[in-house]
């Protein structure tokens, strides 16, 4: 999803920074997206790793425009099963990297700037097996609505988009082919979605075009978490 929201964003005549723990995958990614991006490793739930990487920023560029906290993992458990070191994990990767890459971009994100979190549709509903991952997404969909309100008199938007069931290579792996079109039949738009999907909503979030939408989570799952799914079946 990453991905495909920088390549959506340099389509639109941005400029982009990525990041990530894997510098092969980085430079693949780099190497994809062409000369109008540039990749920096780092863990974003390492503060060391966050402050070079935006000192990088820093003396590269200047100054952000958008920021899209993006950095997350799935992990899918009973809460029984949930140890402390899965706990931190989790927890450190989709929320603590999600609210100190903020903090740490905050001094570069020029006034009337955007910011866009990947949440997850997993917090609208209550899923068996999610406890823990949906509870850290739901953090940041309330870091969405409490830095709406903070970074006001900067004139900062601050959304998050709520993917439903994305076509990854996660997705693929952890789901059989005849699991997959069972989650299809649950959503109104018979489909899963796609990473452009979620590209799409994330420069719109980011453009003059959403001047007006702030503290929002835009709910991208196909009508999922809308629609009684037993009505489709």
């Amino acid at each position: 999803m990453g991905l495909a929201a920088a390549r959506r964003l340099i389509a639109e005549g941005g400029r982009v920074v990525v990041t990530g723990r894997d510098k092969g995958r980085l430079d693949a990614a780099v190497g994809e997206l062409g000369d109008q991006a540039v990749g920096i490793a780092g863990d974003m739930a390492d503060l060391d790793d966050l402050d070079a990487v935006m000192g990088t920023i820093s003396e590269r560029f200047g100054r952000l425009d958008v920021v899209f906290a993006n950095a997350g993992i799935g992990s899918f458990q009973t809460i029984e099963q949930v140890s402390d070191d899965l706990f931190g994990q989790v927890i450190d990767s989709n929320f603590k990297g999600a609210f100190f890459t903020i903090q740490k971009a905050l001094p570069l994100l020029v006034d009337h700037g955007a910011i866009v979190i990947n949440a997850s549709f997993g917090l609208h509903r209550g899923v068996p097996g999610a406890a823990l991952y949906s509870a850290s997404k739901a953090a940041v969909h309330n870091l969405t609505r409490t830095l709406a309100a903070e970074l006001a008199p900067r004139r900062i938007r601050v959304n998050s988009v709520s993917p439903g069931y994305i076509d990854t290579p996660a997705f693929r792996a952890e789901l059989s082919e005849s699991a997959q079109a069972g989650v299809a039949a649950l959503s109104p738009a018979g489909r899963i979605g796609t990473v452009e999907d979620i590209a799409a909503a994330v420069a719109f979030l980011a453009s003059a075009e959403a001047s007006y939408i702030n503290g929002h989570d835009l709910r991208i799952d196909g009508g999922l978490t809308a629609v009684d799914a037993a009505a489709l079946l």
